[in-house]
């Protein structure tokens, strides 16, 4: 086995399937704009009157531990407590990017950072409206054809002692 150069090799036919891979899952927009809290005036209120308990209401709905987004308070306030300035609210800016990834959402890194440090209940309120459109949209699920083989129960016959042949032995 050949030593390894540290070097990543780029196989061209690893990454053709890659790019068609790609090409297959196309990127799709988020399902509402950051802005549009009027299309789900539930959210909107709810981000509004209780942000916190919207945050962790969609952690918890992404699969994430629910109290996650509580230490986006703790570690802001903390760290601006001993004088270090802390912008990113760090568990708003990670859900974010991880929800773009899982749903094939188009975005990139630099808008979930601006997103999640300028308008960070906007962006709670969007992922619950994403949330709530993914939990609505059908999955397809693609299942093999199964072979189903029906045996009959093996017959037994029952044999009573009075039926039975007589059997002479001869000497």
């Amino acid at each position: 086995m050949p030593a390894s150069t540290g070097k990543i090799d780029h196989n061209p036919f690893f990454l053709s399937e890659k790019q068609n891979q790609m090409a297959q899952n196309a990127l799709v927009e988020w399902n509402t704009g950051l802005c549009d809290c009027f299309e789900d005036a539930a959210t909107c209120c709810y981000g509004f009157w209780c942000g916190p308990c919207l945050a962790c209401s969609v952690s918890g709905k992404f699969g994430e531990f629910y109290c996650l987004p509580l230490c986006d308070y703790f570690c802001q306030s903390t760290l601006n407590a001993c004088g270090i300035p802390c912008f990113v609210p760090p568990v708003a800016f990670s859900t974010r990017s991880s929800m773009r990834n899982r749903y094939g959402i188009k975005g990139s890194l630099c808008k979930d950072l601006v997103v999640s440090c300028c308008c960070v209940w906007c962006s709670w309120c969007q992922m619950h409206r994403e949330l709530k459109h993914q939990k609505k949209a059908p999955e397809v699920i693609h299942m093999q054809p199964q072979t189903f083989v029906n045996m009959q129960p093996i017959s037994v016959m029952m044999v009573s002692e009075t039926h039975l042949p007589a059997v002479m032995v001869t000497s």
